[in-house]
């Protein structure tokens, strides 16, 4: 047996567990999916426990245990912090105090006890939040030699770090400290627009579009923020204004009576009627982040001289504000870990134990490591016959996943919405075609049913597609590998209709339900869309399936969006996936060789959702 380090994050938002044995990825998954709570900040036993299944291992068996950051060294951030903008947030102190004094301060204590068969023989190690970030952004990529950019909320103090990784060694060189944030900032923007934070950034990037670039009231905003809320440096680095910010002691994000006195604009109440003017503010939220990383993307250039570039942190989820980095040419090639967030920092822990304590070579190889993201449990076929037993299920059993495929491409082709459940599961927020609800993006009335009577979820949020990597460029400008969905790419003209003019007092979804390409479904306001390039090497069922797609209509690409509902984790299980094809008007479920159509499925009795709208 080699030896194998697991890596945990916990305690904060989105828990999770990896293992790699001798440098190799051998698992890793997010708790939520086991618990099927969104973000789940729990310790990760179910996670923990699958990923030493899947390894053969028990906890004594370990090489050692990598936590994903300093719990003490937050601490001391936590406590200086109230210090020093005391007497403000004593209910915030007292009601974090009793938190950490329970359960933060002792993990180690915690995870001897979570891990009852592990002895104090087995190291357990505590790298630095963003230390564990920027190792999961390089030693799984496949370059040599990289600038890493980590981006996120904060860790102990770094909120933001410009590192430089070169075979087995990373070496921190830029470091920007809490309050100061990036992701916070944009976070508050998250925030004051009425949505959540820490799951609501991507609602207000899917937002931003919408937003007009040539209005007065955009610019007005973007030059309050630079002016008033946030001082950008020429090197990215930024000083918040922390007049306009409760998060260091209090329990909001915003003042927000300094926001509306700033931007004229009131705090949208969550779930209230979105106007022009909160559009507007996306759209200058997502314009300054954007400005703002290329500003580090360029400082990383300089200090490190590398050609390459990684990233890792919650703010790399933002794949538009990627491809806008791609586009300036600042660097040669960009890879971005799938697992940006805190549950990638699990899998950056365990590397960071690897490659920096054990003090291991890295074995380069030209791709990388992730192997496509799926890195979590699959099931057989007696948890199919389960759903059966449970719930009096039928299904359809297909010889051969050819045959399969065949098949359930003709029922999209016909309008059909399908749940796609195949082997072991994604990595990561993003659904990469192993946990995937699919559809035909043709079909004008598709992002609308979609959006409404599937995901229970906000109508003007866009869809993915899935796209045959060999045919990205027939569709896309600029076209290039994308296989975690990380990146936005635009529509070739060809494909476009013309706009219908609109003024800004034009309803949303009005704009929303013009017809704008011959792929409608996925194609966001701005001919857009946030592209997952599919292999035949890396997922040879789901490329057939798109392929016999293209067969039978010319179109090499289906709608792609994660096999959940609003306030969900993406399923796990096969109950998971039955479950929510039964609360939803999903029309096939599609596990393994097995397909369920809704028509023949016995009444569902179970309550409608489960779930909180996030």
């Amino acid at each position: 047996m080699g030896k194998a380090i697991l890596g945990i994050s916990a305690f904060y938002h989105d828990s999770a567990a990896a293992l790699i044995v001798d440098g190799e990825i051998i698992a890793a998954a997010q708790e939520e999916r086991f618990t099927r709570i969104k973000h789940d900040a729990s310790f990760p036993k179910n996670a923990v426990e699958y990923v030493l299944q899947e390894a053969g291992l028990v906890a004594e068996d370990l090489y050692a245990i990598a936590f994903y950051d300093k719990p003490l060294l937050k601490f001391e951030r936590l406590l200086e912090t109230y210090h020093a903008f005391a007497p403000k947030g004593l209910s915030s102190f007292l009601k974090a105090m009793r938190v950490w004094i329970k359960e933060k301060l002792f993990i180690k204590k915690a995870l001897r006890k979570e891990l009852k068969q592990i002895s104090n023989k087995v190291p357990v190690l505590f790298p630095e939040h963003h230390l564990s970030h920027a190792a999961s952004a390089f030693y799984p990529s496949p370059f040599e030699d990289a600038a890493i950019l980590t981006i996120d909320g904060v860790g102990e103090w770094a909120t933001t770090t410009i590192s430089h990784g070169s075979g087995k060694s990373i070496k921190i060189l830029r470091e920007l400290q809490f309050p100061h944030s990036i992701g916070l900032l944009y976070s508050a923007f998250t925030y004051y627009l009425g949505f959540k934070v820490n799951s609501g950034e991507y609602k207000l990037m899917g937002l931003a579009p919408y937003g007009n670039a040539a209005s007065l009231e955009t610019e007005n905003f973007k030059k309050k923020i630079f002016e008033e809320i946030v001082d950008l440096r020429q090197d990215g680095s930024v000083i918040l204004n922390m007049d306009y910010f409760n998060y260091a002691a209090g329990l909001t994000m915003t003042n927000d009576a300094k926001w509306e006195s700033a931007l004229r604009l009131a705090r949208r109440a969550p779930e209230a009627a979105l106007n022009q003017s909160h559009m507007n503010l996306a759209l200058a939220a997502q314009q300054a982040l954007e400005e703002i990383i290329i500003r580090l993307a360029r400082t990383a250039k300089e200090i490190t001289g590398s050609k390459n570039l990684v990233m890792a942190g919650g703010v790399a989820l933002n794949c538009v504000s990627n491809s806008k980095l791609v586009n300036e040419k600042i660097f040669e090639n960009v890879w971005i870990q799938p697992a940006a967030g805190d549950a990638g920092g699990a899998l950056g822990a365990a590397f960071a134990a690897w490659h920096i304590w054990a003090n291991e070579e890295r074995k380069y190889i030209s791709t990388d490591k992730m192997q496509a993201a799926y890195l979590g449990p699959q099931f057989d076929v007696a948890n199919i016959s389960r759903i059966m037993h449970k719930y009096g299920a039928t299904a359809e059993r297909y010889d051969s996943f050819e045959q399969l495929t065949s098949a359930i491409s003709k029922k999209i082709a016909d309008g059909k919405v399908v749940g796609w459940f195949q082997g072991r599961m994604e990595f990561g927020p993003r659904a990469l075609g192993n946990r995937s609800i699919l559809a035909d993006p043709r079909n004008p009335a598709m992002q609308k049913q979609l959006n409404l009577k599937i995901k229970s979820r906000e109508g003007f949020r866009p869809f993915a597609p899935s796209v045959l990597a060999e045919d990205a460029s027939c569709y896309f400008e600029n076209a290039f590998p994308s296989p975690y969905m990380l990146f936005v790419a635009y529509l070739k003209e060809h494909l476009r209709k013309p706009l219908v003019s609109f003024d800004e007092q034009t309803d949303m979804y009005a704009r929303l339900n013009s017809l704008r390409s011959d792929v409608p479904a996925i194609t966001h306001l701005d001919f857009s869309a946030r592209v997952q390039t599919v292999d035949k090497t890396s997922n040879p069922k789901f490329w057939q399936l798109i392929h016999d797609f293209k067969k039978l209509t010319g179109c090499s690409m289906l709608i792609n969006t994660s096999f959940n509902v609003r306030g969900e984790p993406i399923v796990c299980t096969p109950i998971d996936a039955y479950r929510c094809f039964m609360r939803t008007e999903m029309d096939y479920l599609v596990i393994e060789n097995y397909v369920f159509d809704k028509t023949t499925q016995p009444e569902f009795v179970e309550r409608t959702s489960l779930f909180e709208p996030d």
